[in-house]
């Protein structure tokens, strides 16, 4: 007599655990096994290619005594097919936790949007710039990029998808703002790529297809009349000592006009072998510090500078408030006063300097940008290279400080 409805769900129910596991059969080679803690799992003892199998079809009360038949009977199918049960209820385990793996992978990559990724470069690069550009850099991703691209997953987003935001801006006649943010742009990809949430760059060689923004020049002097300005700096008797001093200074150095008359002599060292002025990052434009040589030429300016201050503050104080810099119209006054409005500007000495430096064909080009405080390369390849170039500038700026005691000798 065949026993497969020996079981009823009122015996199961009433199955009590023992100090040993033990076994209720239903028939078929299936039972239910019952563990000392009162567990109960269903459980089909079989044959397959001449070896003894256990598959187990989960715990009661959640697999009713039906449901266990109905899978005894599917099982018997398999079998009979040539499928081993077990075989193929692990292949559906792969592939299930293949599919949610997958899942997972994509809902991930969904949400990885530009906007995420573009503010996780920015809080990472943020601490390296002055507050005014980070607001800036910020500013111009949340008003030009965010709106078209910001929701985009970022391993989505096509060159088409880019150009599209550009022309956006192009066709404003934004130009200067489109190739800064173009920049930001390029940079941001290149995070990604780094970070692994895109392959590629559809932000690069963009610029070619766009129109290039007309460079701002300040008014600078032809090297040519480099001496007669000296001289002429030298003769002035109306402008106080001070003001001529940040003059000659800004043409030895020629760093930023904010960097200068930000100066302080807690940042300056003139008592070492090799004099040195380090400007802190507050006080540079793209938020970086520069250690800047000094030559003997600068150190004698500085120790003339030590009879207008106290040595504590500002190297370049206002003449009513020593608490305060001098101002930039102090400096920019001086040099329309002396006829060259038009012709010059305080910023125009560095392209004085720039362009002898330049075209004397000695210094490398890296070097001179160095001390320019200009960025060379993209916003990755100077994470990776931070190199001062402090030797190479130290014999830069002292071959330029000879340059300009020539000139005033010559002329």
């Amino acid at each position: 007599m065949r026993n497969s409805n020996k079981l009823t769900e009122l015996k199961i129910k009433q199955a009590k655990p023992k100090e040993k596991q033990y076994k209720l059969t239903d028939g078929e080679g299936m039972y239910l096994r019952i563990y000392p803690n009162g567990s109960k799992y269903w459980q089909l003892q079989y044959w397959f290619e001449g070896k003894q199998k256990v598959l187990s079809f989960g715990v009661w009360p959640e697999v009713g005594l039906t449901e266990a038949r109905e899978k005894r009977v599917e099982a018997r199918k398999k079998r009979k097919q040539g499928i081993d049960p077990i075989k193929e209820k692990l292949e559906k385990i792969i592939n299930t936790k293949e599919q949610e793996h997958e899942k997972e992978i994509e809902d991930q990559r969904k949400g990885t949007t530009f906007e995420k990724v573009a503010q996780e470069w920015y809080k990472r690069q943020a601490p390296n710039w002055t507050e005014k550009h980070s607001l800036g850099v910020l500013n111009s991703l949340n008003n030009h990029v965010f709106p078209d691209l910001g929701e985009k997953p970022i391993s989505d987003i096509t060159k088409q998808d880019v150009i599209k935001t550009f022309r956006k801006l192009e066709s404003a006649g934004m130009h200067e703002t489109r190739a800064r943010v173009g920049q930001r742009v390029v940079a941001v990809f290149e995070y990604a790529e780094i970070e692994e949430h895109c392959i590629g760059n559809p932000a690069v060689g963009l610029n070619k297809i766009f129109t290039k923004p007309k460079p701002k020049h300040f008014p600078s002097l032809p090297i040519s009349e480099l001496a007669e300005f000296l001289h002429k700096v030298e003769a002035d008797t109306k402008a106080t000592p001070i003001t001529k001093l940040a003059i000659l200074f800004m043409i030895h150095v020629f760093v930023r006009s904010k960097s200068q008359r930000h100066a302080k002599w807690i940042d300056i060292d003139l008592d070492c072998a090799e004099p040195l002025w380090i400007v802190p990052s507050s006080d540079m434009k793209k938020g970086r510090e520069l250690h800047v040589p000094l030559s003997p030429q600068v150190v004698k300016i500085f120790e003339e500078l030590k009879q207008f201050s106290d040595q504590t503050g500002y190297v370049f104080p206002q003449a009513k408030d020593p608490k305060k810099v001098m101002s930039e119209n102090t400096l920019q006054k001086f040099s329309i006063k002396m006829g060259y409005k038009g012709r010059s500007t305080i910023h125009g000495f560095r392209t004085v300097a720039s362009t002898a430096l330049h075209e004397s064909m000695i210094w490398k080009y890296e070097v001179v940008e160095k001390q320019m405080s200009h960025l060379v390369g993209s916003e990755t390849s100077r994470a990776y290279n931070r190199a001062e170039h402090l030797v190479e500038r130290r014999k830069m700026l002292q071959w330029w400080s000879d340059y300009v005691d020539l000139q005033m000798q010559n002329y």
